[in-house]
């Protein structure tokens, strides 16, 4: 997936990020090779970090694909005094990749695998988490606030990835499903007074939203 801004500042931002594990660069290789959409160098960065700030040792995944974000949580919650990550999606050729990139990483312990639908997995569980992250198909994004809404604890904090959809958000002709959802969800969080919300532009958009019920 291209970069929506200039590729120079992409890359100067992805320079200023520390020397990853040999996994992770695996991990990052592979996505290059394949064209998965994962949340990329400084995306990762910014999501371990946010993890690392409010000490989160609860964190749940809605689409985590072969686990690239799942590492850096992963990071962040052994680094924080240890706890759980969910991993969640519905294949299991991807949930198999997972367990060995994260096994080989050392983070079996506080990775949990599910093989199932994000969001009804979200709403299965009796818990409230420290930080929810939302990368699921972006025309379920709108009905998947109110569950996470239930899912999050007081202080938590919501990540949502591709917010500008590859640009097509500032397309006012563009009125395809996945974007109206994009707008939607924009909507549902940015007005919100139970969130209080800030859009990053980092890769294809980050909204960053402080649960404050």
């Amino acid at each position: 997936m291209p970069d929506l801004f200039h590729p120079q500042m992409m890359g100067y931002l992805e320079s200023l990020v520390p020397q990853r594990h040999e996994v992770m660069l695996e991990m990052e290789a592979r996505a290059r090779e394949i064209g998965f959409p994962i949340i990329g160098i400084a995306g990762g960065q910014f999501l371990y970090q946010i993890a690392r700030m409010m000490k989160a040792t609860r964190i749940f995944e809605l689409g985590s694909g072969y686990g690239y974000s799942t590492a850096w949580f992963a990071r962040a919650v052994r680094e924080n005094g240890g706890g759980v990550v969910h991993h969640v999606v519905w294949d299991e050729k991807l949930s198999s990749q997972a367990k060995d990139y994260l096994g080989r990483l050392g983070y079996s312990d506080i990775v949990q695998f599910h093989v199932a639908e994000a969001v009804e997995t979200l709403k299965a569980t009796e818990e409230r988490f420290d930080l929810i992250f939302n990368d699921i198909d972006k025309v379920g994004y709108p009905a998947s606030i109110p569950v996470i809404k239930e899912r999050l604890r007081p202080g938590g904090v919501l990540l949502v990835d591709n917010m500008f959809l590859h640009g097509s958000i500032f397309d006012p002709t563009n009125t395809a499903e996945a974007v109206q959802a994009i707008r939607t969800t924009t909507k549902l969080l940015t007005q919100d007074p139970q969130f209080i919300s800030s859009l990053i532009p980092i890769r294809d958009g980050i909204m960053l939203s402080y649960y404050v019920p």
